[in-house]
């Protein structure tokens, strides 16, 4: 009897969160992108060693649910966690950039077939 769950973990997402089960903002999509703010806020509380580990990961911008990957939690989990960094100041999230789909890059697609041509 380890009191861990099948993926190892000694402690139960829930008390991650503080009992939170819904993020308290809707930014955090799958593919928004997330970065640690440089230099971090120096009125910010101290972080939990969750909120840590995910400061680390966005070192460089990425992406919510590779996050989520990476450390092994339910992205929604990382979600709430995010949401405790974003209102403190200790990261940005950008949105997907949203690709027109209705028009064509003309200019693209006659290089693609130029190039096509040539082979």
């Amino acid at each position: 009897m380890g009191g861990g769950d099948s993926a190892g973990r000694l402690v139960r997402p829930f008390a991650l969160t503080g009992g939170r089960t819904r993020p308290s903002r809707a930014d955090f999509t799958l593919i928004a992108t997330v970065t640690a703010v440089e230099p971090q806020p120096a009125a910010a509380a101290r972080c939990q060693p969750e909120h840590t580990r995910i400061l680390r990961l966005c070192a460089e911008p990425v992406a919510v649910a590779e996050l989520a990957a990476r450390l092994d939690l339910p992205v929604s989990v990382v979600a709430i966690l995010l949401c405790d960094l974003l209102e403190a100041g200790r990261i940005t999230v950008r949105p997907p950039r949203l690709v027109s789909r209705t028009t064509p890059d003309l200019d693209l697609l006659k290089k693609v077939r130029d190039g096509l041509g040539r082979l």
